[in-house]
């Protein structure tokens, strides 16, 4: 950790709260915004995903009662889809729109506008058709800011990887004050993304709290996992820290340097005490000076020491 010339965080629950809530929500010519609403909740609702519980949380804050879903499949890195009331509805990024053949250019300005704001767009689509723009914003941890200053200020290279849409990303970066932005990564693409980091920087850290973040962490020289994290991404770190504050990155690195250079420091003086008085206790001065040394003042050397 002392030796880390280069540190990559994973955005989500890490730089912010992960914790996240729906912001906006436009929905295409054609559609009933409560309906498109009950909808896409109603697929959220099968989902541990926390845009997903957000999405859900602003259904129920409006009354809307969600209705079941049937056929749900989550697609790592994409979104969800499921069947409600008969109807095929399809919720994520825009990738996954693209995936399924579906133009978002329609909310091109409304997308522009809300990734500028550091809000991540999100789409839904019913029955093959594209129905809505969603933005769920994610609140940045307090002291975010300050802790990738003190980073910078120890010589470390920061990155910032998300699958967020790199408009997003960017605007986030920004007000983090982060330069290296890896955008648009796909969670199995994260191990990779810092192994290339490895390879043009050297030594490198991953900070994650996320279950596909465990294999960045394990790639890293050294992983660390937020305390509020899943299980998976504690148990594959190196350190766990253990209040998941950001502030906290910094205070490891500088706890590490100082540890190895008390551990040289202690070396130093040992061996010095060492190499002189060793070769005086075993009577090197004698022939020319007739000294010896006391067994009293070795045992005080050596505490010294």
């Amino acid at each position: 950790l002392s030796r880390v010339k280069a540190v990559v965080l994973d955005k989500t629950g890490t730089l912010t709260r992960g914790r996240p809530e729906l912001t906006d929500v436009a929905v295409a010519e054609g559609f009933d915004e409560t309906a498109v609403r009950t909808l896409i909740a109603a697929v959220e609702a099968q989902s541990e995903h926390p845009v997903a519980q957000a999405i859900v949380k602003a259904a129920r804050e409006r009354g809307l009662e969600i209705p079941d879903a049937t056929d749900f499949a989550a697609v790592p890195g994409y979104g969800a889809e499921a069947k409600v009331n008969g109807r095929q509805i399809h919720v994520g990024a825009d990738r996954y729109m693209t995936r399924l053949g579906l133009d978002v250019g329609c909310f091109s300005d409304v997308a522009r506008r809300l990734a500028d704001e550091g809000k991540t767009p999100l789409y839904a689509a019913l029955d093959g058709r594209l129905a809505a723009a969603l933005a769920v914003s994610d609140p940045i941890k307090p002291g975010a800011r300050e802790a990738i200053a003190r980073l910078n200020a120890m010589g470390i290279e920061v990155a910032m990887i998300t699958g967020d849409n790199r408009r997003t990303a960017q605007a986030i970066a920004r007000q983090l004050g982060i330069d290296h932005v890896l955008a648009e990564v796909l969670p199995e693409g994260k191990a990779q993304a810092v192994a290339e980091i490895q390879k043009r920087v050297g030594k490198t850290a991953f900070v994650g709290d996320g279950i596909n973040d465990a294999p960045a962490l394990a790639q890293a020289d050294v992983g660390l996992a937020m305390g509020s994290g899943t299980d998976v991404a504690i148990e594959t770190a190196d350190i766990t820290i253990m209040n998941s504050e950001v502030q906290s990155i910094p205070a490891a690195l500088t706890v590490a340097r100082k540890t190895l250079r008390t551990i040289r420091v202690n070396l130093f003086w040992a061996f010095f005490y060492n190499v002189i008085l060793i070769p005086v206790a075993a009577g090197v001065l004698y022939p020319s000076t007739g000294w010896l040394l006391n067994p009293v003042l070795a045992g005080a050397a050596m505490g010294l020491s």
